[in-house]
This record gives structure tokens, C-alpha cells and sequence, in this order.
């Protein structure tokens, strides 16, 4: 019923807050009406309003509807007295215009703030997955006995990184997996954390914390489809696994596994297995030297940990770790892709490992943070660049996509932002400068279908040139290897 509501006001409200919404404009408007239309009309709000305010209160208010409320609440006693003072000896009384011309005003801006409020920061509702396959998720909790945690000091502390996995399922009724997290607890947490990290007041995201993606927790693997290529993502800093959560159901729906990290002291909130919650320790030092050390530092520690998570998802494959999906996963052709820091990260992880088979930067700005060679292909897909962007941006990716001795390709997105390549757009302010003027959901089909079309090409059993298939996204430059 929501989704219907949505597509009929264009507004995020569901019917019964859109009732909500109705039933305060018609008490504040009583006020003005014919004698005749008052009784009637306050009597139909007053009755509407507590109905719909009780459906509101029992499917979970938004405080994007409290401003509503509280107009309701100011202008229904208005609006009913007269109503029920009628055969009073004395005759009631209404407010002087020059009052209630004000306090209708006021009304007004609070009952208009409730819709503008949904609309700008509503329940984000995925896209639903086009592929053949439907959806399984699970999240896993991953320590490297190898690796100290670069973090901390305390002795004895090894890295740990948490992981949630989309894949190929069979389609089959259960309850949806939470947008944000495993819980209800979790998926707040998370949400407080990503509006604190954007300087949001907490509740700002509540609607990103309620809503729920298309996948189904531990759904079965499907059946058909044989082993299943393997595609790791990092999020941007500050970020989270869960960041291009549309995007990874859509690429799972198409037969892909998809390893979404959670990387630990810099992504915005990691809640761990023990119920502890570690917060992003990731600060800017005011030294624009001392911070690309610092960016080289994260994005070095972010590529471990991708390596890290390729050989437990063989391990898995081969049987030596108990998983879901043993036997279904081929490490063979696997990709690591990755979303600013995290896409500088997928790039750097597949010059320093060769079981990456190609990579995909989403708009991240590549780190020189040590030797290696790029051998597979790589996808970046960037924003268009204009006055305002990095100077060094368009240099340093092109430099990258040229050292390897495989083709890098560029594409060029017009109307993008930096955030249009995640699943921002569905719950933030549609506001060009911050997700770009592609709309709620034309940056996510975008993204996804260049991907695929690009993995589809270099990961087939006999690699094809995806150049004509990622042309109908954008624009498209090849950069071919130095000496090529």
C-alpha cells in the first residue's frame, strides 16, 4: 500500500499519512468556509485525523509527520468548538480574522513542512532487481589470525573485518533483510552514525534505518547456475557495506556473488558480533600533506583487506571454512570494485593481486601507495569534472588507467555526483551538487548496468572488448596500455 501511495502523491507518504496531511489542511481551512460548510467539515477532519493518526502511530510515526501532527493538534479545538458549543445559550465565537489569518499561516508551514520533509529525506525504496535469480544475503564476522589491527596498540588485536554477502537464490517468500543492518538495533546505530558522519542531526536518516532491501536473509542458493563469479566492494570513507546495497542485488540478481566490507575504525559504524559498535576514528588533519599520507595509509590497510576476504571466499569454495555457499563460488573470476576510498582501494588490490580479474572504481581518486602492476582491466566511472573538482582527479585516474598492460575504461557520467553512484539518492535531498540531477533511481540503473555490461565482457570464459556496451551509459574513453 505504501509503494501505491508513493506513486500516486509523488511524496513518500503512505495512505494513511496522506490522510493525515488532507485532514489537518481541511481543519485549518474550516475556519474560512461558508457557515454552512464548517460543521460538516471540522467533524470530517476531526473524525479522519484521529483514524489516520492512529494507523500512523501503530505502523510507526516518522517524525517527518510531527509538524502535521501538531497543526492538527492546534487547529482541530478551533474548528470543533463552534461545532460543539451550537444551541449554547450564548452564541460561540469565532477568532477575529486578524488572529486567524496568522495562526492559519502558521498551520500551514507546519502541515507543508511534513510532505516537503518526506520528500526530501524519505524511506528509501530499492530498486527491484531485474536479473533471472532471486536474492540471498548473510552477514559474516572475519578475523586475519596474520594481520594487527593498524589501529590499535593492544597487543594480541587482529584485524577483523565484517561482511555481508548478496547472491544468486531461489525465489521463494520470506522476510526482507534490513537496509542497514542484521537488526532493528543494528540498522539505528548505523543510521545515527552515517547522519552524525554527514552532520545530520541522528534522526535525519530514521527513514534510511526502517526500510528494507529485496533480499532474503539465508535464502537457499539457487539451484541452477553452477559456480557463481565473485565480486568484492569497499565503500567510501566514512561509509559502510551497506552503501550500494541496489546495486549489489541487482549484479547478484544477475548470477554475480557480491562481498560488501565493512572496514573498521574508518567506515562510519561497524557493529560487532560481540555487540560491540566500533565508530570511524577517521579525521581530516588540516595538512593537505599530512592527509594523502593518511588517505595512502587507509587505502593500503583497505586492500588487505580485500585480499583477506578473496582467500577466505576460496576457503569457503574448497570446503575449509564452513559457508552457505561452498562448492558455488568461483574464485577464478572474481573483481573488486569499490566506491571513492574504497574504489582507490579496489585498484590498488588489483595491481598487488592477480586473482582480481578486472576492477571497478566508482568514482574514487586513485593512491600511489606502492609497487605493482595492473595485468586485468578496470572500469572508473566518474562524475563529469568541472571547475571545482580536484585538478589533480582527471590526472592522477588517467595515469592509472594507463601504467597497467590491460585497457582501462573511463566513463563519464553526465548529470552524476559523487554520491550518485551509491544508493544516496533514494534518501537524501534530490539536490543536484549533492546526488546529481539523475533522479532517485537513474543513477542506480547507471552504475549497475555499466558493471555488468563490463563484467559480463572480461569475465566471460572467452573475454570480449566491452567498449560498444559501456558507450550507452556515458561517455566512454579507452585508455590503452603505454607501449601499447
Amino acid at each position: 500500500m505504501a509503494g501505491v501511495t508513493e506513486s500516486i502523491t509523488g511524496l513518500n507518504l503512505s495512505l494513511s499519512e496522506t490522510l493525515l496531511v488532507l485532514a489537518a489542511t481541511a481543519a485549518v481551512a474550516a475556519r474560512w468556509l461558508p457557515p454552512a460548510a464548517r460543521g460538516p467539515v471540522a467533524l470530517t477532519s476531526a473524525g479522519v485525523a484521529a483514524a489516520s493518526a492512529g494507523a500512523v502511530a501503530l505502523s510507526g510515526l516518522r517524525w517527518q509527520l510531527v509538524p502535521v501532527l501538531v497543526a492538527a493538534g492546534l487547529a482541530l479545538p478551533f474548528a470543533l468548538a463552534p461545532v460543539l458549543r451550537r444551541g449554547a445559550p450564548r452564541a460561540p465565537r469565532r477568532a477575529p480574522w486578524w488572529a486567524a489569518g496568522p495562526a492559519t499561516l502558521l498551520c500551514g508551514v507546519l502541515i507543508a513542512a511534513g510532505p516537503a520533509a518526506s520528500w526530501a529525506l524519505p524511506v528509501p525504496v530499492l530498486p527491484e532487481p531485474t536479473g533471472p535469480y532471486g536474492v540471498g544475503t548473510g552477514t559474516v564476522q572475519w578475523t586475519d589470525p596474520v594481520r594487527p589491527e593498524p589501529a590499535t596498540a593492544e597487543p594480541g588485536d587482529r584485524r577483523t573485518v565484517v561482511v555481508q554477502l548478496w547472491y544468486p537464490a531461489d525465489r521463494a517468500p520470506g522476510p526482507r533483510a534490513r537496509y542497514l543492518g542484521r537488526t532493528a538495533d543494528e540498522a539505528r546505530t548505523v543510521g545515527d552514525a552515517l547522519a552524525g558522519y554527514a552532520g545530520l542531526p541522528a534522526f535525519a536518516l530514521d527513514g534510511a534505518a526502517a526500510a528494507r532491501g529485496h533480499a532474503v536473509p539465508d535464502a537457499p542458493v539457487a539451484a541452477r547456475g553452477g559456480r557463481f563469479p565473485v565480486v568484492l566492494f569497499s565503500p567510501g570513507l566514512g561509509g559502510v557495506r551497506t552503501q550500494n546495497t541496489a546495486w549489489a542485488q541487482e549484479i547478484a540478481s544477475h548470477g554475480y556473488v557480491v562481498a560488501a566490507l565493512d572496514h573498521p575504525y574508518d567506515s562510519a559504524a561497524v557493529v560487532l558480533d560481540d555487540g560491540r559498535t566500533v565508530r570511524t576514528e577517521v579525521a581530516a588533519s588540516g595538512d593537505s600533506a599530512e592527509d594523502e599520507r593518511r588517505a595512502a595509509r587507509w587505502t593500503a590497510v583497505r586492500a588487505a583487506d580485500l585480499r583477506f576476504v578473496l582467500t577466505r571466499l576460496g576457503r569457503i569454495d574448497r570446503g575449509e571454512a564452513p559457508g552457505l555457499l561452498a562448492g558455488r563460488l568461483d574464485t577464478r573470476r572474481a573483481a573488486v570494485a569499490g566506491h571513492s576510498l574504497g574504489g582507490a582501494a579496489a585498484l590498488l588490490a588489483a595491481a598487488q593481486d592477480d586473482r582480481f580479474a578486472a576492477a571497478v572504481d566508482l568514482d574514487g581518486f586513485p593512491r600511489d601507495t606502492g609497487p605493482g602492476v595492473r595485468t586485468r582491466p578496470v572500469l572508473a566511472l566518474t562524475q563529469a569534472v568541472g571547475p571545482d573538482t580536484d585538478p589533480d582527479y582527471l590526472p592522477r585516474l588517467r595515469r592509472a588507467l594507463e601504467a597497467g598492460t590491460a585497457p582501462g575504461y573511463r566513463l563519464t557520467v553526465p548529470g552524476a555526483a559523487h554520491l550518485t553512484f551509491t544508493d544516496a539518492p533514494l534518501y537524501l535531498p534530490p539536490l543536484p551538487s549533492l546526488v546529481g540531477s539523475l533522479g532517485r533511481t537513474g543513477g542506480h540503473r547507471i552504475t549497475a548496468g555499466a558493471t555488468l555490461a563490463f563484467l559480463d565482457a572480461v569475465l566471460a570464459a572467452e573475454p570480449a572488448d566491452p567498449a560498444r556496451a559501456l558507450a550507452a551509459y556515458g561517455e566512454l574513453t579507452v585508455h590503452r596500455p603505454r607501449g601499447g
